[in-house]
């Protein structure tokens, strides 16, 4: 954590050449007053400076984006981060010459990367984010193999009269499992398990 102390003939100007210092906005930092300084007699005598102490707070979506930089170059496969905020939502975009290595059988490993990337932008932000990483488009892929894997598997269960489970997947891969066959009559989806093994049970109606 970065910070300076600054010393000034008030507190607003101690603050403001610290701000100088670190290159910040006041958005961006945190004031601790050490002494609010004292004016001497004729402005000559007793006079004692003001002493700020300022705190360069940390950028949670910059933490976050430079925690999957290092993971990925630990890996042996560095990439290239860009990121999006739609609200609450904040998208990290990943490429690399090597980016299979990150999104991994299934997109296991994208998805812990993901759920440890969301622990890291939340620990110092002030409100709580959804971070969602993608890897040159491959969510959207993934929805379209699941949404087919859901038709196939529907028509299974009618076929054999039987409830058909599915491997396991994140929240919002259920989700995706479950708004796919929603409008259907005679199937109903519903999930077992407990985390991280969680499932869908796709069932015919009997």
């Amino acid at each position: 954590m970065k910070q300076v102390t600054a010393t000034a003939q008030t507190v607003d100007e101690a603050v403001e050449s610290a701000i100088k210092q670190l290159n910040a906005s006041k958005d961006m930092i945190e004031v601790q007053v050490v002494d609010e300084g004292k004016k001497g007699f004729l402005g000559l005598f007793g006079t004692r400076p003001a002493i700020v102490n300022v705190i360069l707070k940390q950028d949670p979506l910059a933490e976050a984006k430079r925690f999957i930089e290092d993971v990925a170059e630990q890996m042996g496969a560095p990439v290239q981060v860009t990121l999006k905020k739609e609200g609450k939502v904040v998208v990290f975009e990943l490429s690399g010459e090597k980016i299979a290595m990150l999104i991994g059988k299934r997109g296991q490993t994208l998805n812990s990367l993901q759920y440890l990337t969301q622990l890291v932008a939340n620990r110092n932000s002030e409100h709580y984010m959804t971070v969602m990483l993608d890897a040159e488009d491959y969510r959207s892929r993934r929805t379209q193999t699941l949404i087919q894997l859901a038709e196939k598997m529907a028509g299974k269960a009618l076929y054999t009269k039987k409830e058909v489970p599915l491997e396991p997947m994140p929240s919002y891969e259920r989700k995706i499992i479950h708004s796919a066959l929603m409008n259907k009559k005679n199937i109903k989806t519903y999930s077992a398990g407990t985390e991280p093994n969680r499932y869908i049970v796709i069932a015919p109606y009997k």
